[in-house]
């Protein structure tokens, strides 16, 4: 999490009684985490947040973003996924395709043509977004979150929220991470501030304007749990908030107020890690000068990371190191394999002064499965062109 936010109507000391103009209680809910030995975010309702029943629908289904069956043709080779190429539609709690999992990741994509018409509450991991195309905001319990094209979103676990979209489409790339999400702990200083050499400040993030309670007029909830959909629904509007302080909320970041390292040689991925996951590193690569020593090959150096399976997203259609890929394209390149620049790239780049490349990277520790879903959307000619030329 960010840091500790505090706004609208609060007692003096939390879990201390709050009254409205007519001495009626207020209903406090705390959302916490690992227990309660981690961060925490309370909130003061005007109905019982709890007072949820199932739906008279029963709506019960597989969650679109936990439909990861292996593909069953899953050899280790180098992918490339087209996503241009899939079109989804439908409203953001339905229009997810997931491309790639393991026991602490999803990562898919989102493709959504409507607002989201109920509540959505992720009680699987934190998502995190990466925003290819579209505007809109993140309308949650405690506020709204605005985002735009190349903004990261993160929404907590446990956060009942809904998106909803501006110019009536979006793309994104998601990460559904069950370990929960945050900054590098490399980044913060003992106090928990980000340092004043982390590469980005608290000042970049866009925390939620919260605006007193709501009533859209929805009533229904759906709940993810365990890769299912579960429907619920209140006699109130749940986006009742009064007041709230904690340092759980969503919150967007623009991936260029990254502050992107420069050296005389080649940095290591490492250097761009952005936000941490369990068992994965997210990382950004924003348009930068590159290396200045004169011998200096700029262009990623191939190379063996025995223990990490290597996802990139790219969001510009320009990549130092990459041929024939696209914005919105995801590469796979596996643990055991080397892997590195496309024929011509490595030996042409040491002229290259700058790059205006946009790509968002994951480095995770488990190996990650292809779904059976992101076959239709496979380059199969991707293995072959490293050894061509």
């Amino acid at each position: 999490m960010l840091d500790r936010v505090a706004v609208g109507e609060l007692p003096p000391k939390h879990h201390l009684a709050l009254r409205g103009p007519a001495g009626e209680l207020r209903y406090e809910e705390c959302l916490t985490r690992a227990g309660f030995d981690g961060p925490y975010t309370i909130l003061y309702h005007v109905h019982r947040p709890h007072a949820l029943a199932p739906a008279p629908s029963g709506h019960v289904a597989v969650s679109p973003r936990a439909r990861r069956a292996a593909d069953d043709d899953s050899g280790l080779r180098r992918r490339h996924y087209r996503t241009q190429a899939h079109g989804v539609g439908g409203p953001p709690m339905d229009a997810r395709l997931p491309v790639l999992f393991n026991d602490d990741v999803v990562i898919g994509i989102l493709k959504a043509t409507a607002d989201d018409p109920a509540y959505f509450v992720n009680a699987d991991g934190d998502e995190l977004l990466f925003v290819l195309a579209g505007r809109g905001l993140v309308r949650s319990v405690v506020g709204d979150v605005a985002f735009g094209p190349n903004d990261y979103v993160c929404v907590p676990r446990g956060m009942l929220h809904r998106i909803v979209l501006e110019d009536g489409a979006l793309d994104a790339l998601t990460i559904e991470c069950r370990g929960g999400v945050g900054v590098p702990r490399q980044w913060r200083n003992e106090a928990g501030q980000l340092r004043m050499d982390a590469p980005y400040s608290h000042r970049d993030f866009r925390r939620p304007t919260f605006r007193g309670p709501l009533d859209e007029g929805i009533r229904d909830v759906v709940v993810q749990r365990n890769g299912t959909y579960h429907g619920f629904r209140y006699s109130h509007s749940p986006l009742d908030v009064l007041g709230w302080d904690g340092a759980v909320y969503p919150f967007a970041f623009p991936i260029l107020a990254f502050q992107p390292r420069v050296s005389s040689v080649h940095l290591p991925p490492t250097w761009h890690g952005t936000f941490a996951a369990r068992g994965a590193l997210v990382s950004s690569f924003v348009p930068r000068p590159l290396d200045f020593h004169p011998d200096a090959v700029p262009c990623p150096y191939p190379h063996s990371s025995v223990d990490v399976d290597e996802v990139l997203f790219y969001a510009s259609a320009t990549f130092t190191s990459r041929l024939g890929i696209g914005p919105g394209s995801i590469t796979l390149h596996p643990a055991g394999l080397p892997h590195g620049p496309h024929p011509g790239r490595y030996e042409a780049s040491p002229v290259t002064r700058h790059t205006d490349e946009i790509a968002v990277m994951l480095d995770c520790e488990k190996p990650l499965v292809p779904t059976a879903q992101a076959r239709t959307i496979e380059d199969p000619d991707y293995e072959t062109s490293f050894s061509a030329g």
